[in-house]
């Protein structure tokens, strides 16, 4: 059974591991513009880790309409991500296909 899904609205992919779910976020979807700052990354995983490690929470809701609910669904998807990922080899990955 695939444990990890994309994720992102309308894809229904599911990946045995999360390192090939975070790769099919990065190189198969558009990337995302930060509505606090503009700055453009892939959407999924990566657009999660950078509206929470480069902005506040209350900025995350101001930009983005969301609720408290809606930060709690990303700090866990941003955690479970990060206590099961090898981050570097996906970053390896992604530099190796052109891809960052």
């Amino acid at each position: 059974m695939s444990r990890w899904k994309c994720g992102i609205e309308g894809c229904d992919a599911r990946f045995k591991d999360v390192e090939n779910a975070i790769i099919h976020q990065t190189t198969e979807h558009t990337r995302h513009e930060c509505k606090v700052c503009g700055t453009i990354v892939p959407d999924g995983y990566f657009a999660i880790r950078h509206a929470f490690d480069e902005h506040t929470r209350a900025e995350f809701v101001r930009a983005y309409d969301a609720d408290s609910s809606a930060v709690r669904v990303r700090e866990e998807i941003k955690s479970s991500v990060e206590d099961e990922a090898d981050l570097n080899s996906v970053v390896q990955t992604l530099r190796e296909e052109g891809a960052l």
